[in-house]
């Protein structure tokens, strides 16, 4: 029995190690994928994570896993299947067995909606990106296209229109979704074009984006020569394996405060998978500290921490 099982092992999940640790609980954390990381084992390079920009993702993710190591967590590589929820105590379900524990974060993370076509998984990183707060300094004075309709597609033209020499904005109908106040900035910037009814079919390239195939729906194709494509069609929540346990939106993120918990007492819910306007490196960061913290005293008020410890709350 742990005190704090966390499902995941993005930035999230590991602030959350670390924040836990320091409160002396006992820590375990489930990763389904081999090293620990998420998104950011995917970035090239982080150029906005505060103190430390120009860092490569990979080394990152490797930082945040090696610092909670240090802190004493301990790690399983399991695919979670379900959680549920019993009196005193929650049990984790995955392929290779159960887990139990006073308390659960999950901080199973988010991914991006991907367009399925030829080039953008071997140049992701390269040219191919799925936020444009996190890259669009890279593209300075270049040209880029941004794929989808809504909000974010709109909100992340308008950013790169700023540095930007040129910007596609490929949308596969002939009006956007996104909010009439963002389509109306969007369509007053000079450097911005848009490519109605149009679908892309081909990301070219070799070591790095050199342009987009796209066609419309008379069949013609043509390929907008850029230097990187930002594709913003959705975003996609790791929260299947957690329906029925607590209360989602109807995009299937969890619902919870900025302290993480929900609406099940002693299930918190951190990082991408949690109903939020920004999903950044540092906004799971510190998603994953509330979360420990709140977690701490959700089993001091419970009376659920064991031995010295829990003497030392209850005199408090």
């Amino acid at each position: 029995m742990y005190d704090l099982i966390i499902i995941g092992s993005g930035p999230a999940g590991l602030s959350a190690a670390v924040y836990a640790r320091r409160a002396a609980l006992s820590v375990l954390v489930l990763e389904k994928m081999p090293m620990s990381g998420g998104q950011v084992l995917n970035t090239y390079e982080v150029d906005n994570y505060l103190g430390i920009p120009g860092v490569n993702g990979f080394d990152l993710g490797m930082r945040f896993r090696e610092h909670a190591e240090r802190m004493g967590a301990r790690f399983v590589q399991a695919q979670v299947v379900g959680v549920t929820d019993g009196d005193g105590k929650k049990t984790v379900h995955t392929k290779g067995g159960d887990y139990e524990a006073r308390a659960v974060i999950l901080a199973s993370g988010a991914v991006h909606r991907r367009l399925e076509v030829p080039g953008e998984a071997e140049l992701a990183g390269r040219g191919v990106s799925y936020c444009a707060t996190c890259d669009g300094a890279f593209y300075r004075g270049k040209v880029t296209v941004v794929v989808g309709g809504g909000d974010v597609a709109a909100e992340d033209a308008i950013f790169l229109a700023r540095g930007c020499e040129k910007v596609y904005v490929v949308h596969r109908r002939e009006q956007l979704r996104a909010a009439r106040i963002l389509q109306e900035r969007l369509f007053a910037l000079q450097n911005v074009e848009m490519v109605w009814n149009s679908t892309v079919e081909r990301i070219e390239g070799q070591e790095k984006v050199t342009g987009v195939l796209v066609r419309d729906k008379g069949g013609q194709e043509r390929v907008l020569k850029a230097d990187g494509i930002f594709i913003a069609v959705g975003i996609v929540p790791e929260t299947a394996a957690f329906k029925g346990l607590a209360s989602m939106d109807e995009d299937g993120y969890l619902i919870a405060g900025e302290d993480c918990a929900t609406d099940v007492p002693g299930i918190f819910a951190a990082g991408d998978i949690r109903k939020k306007k920004l999903r950044q490196i540092i906004t799971a960061a510190a998603d994953g500290a509330n979360a420990a913290v709140a977690a701490e005293g959700y089993l001091m008020r419970r009376g659920l921490l064991a031995g010295e410890k829990q003497h030392l709350a209850d005199e408090k």
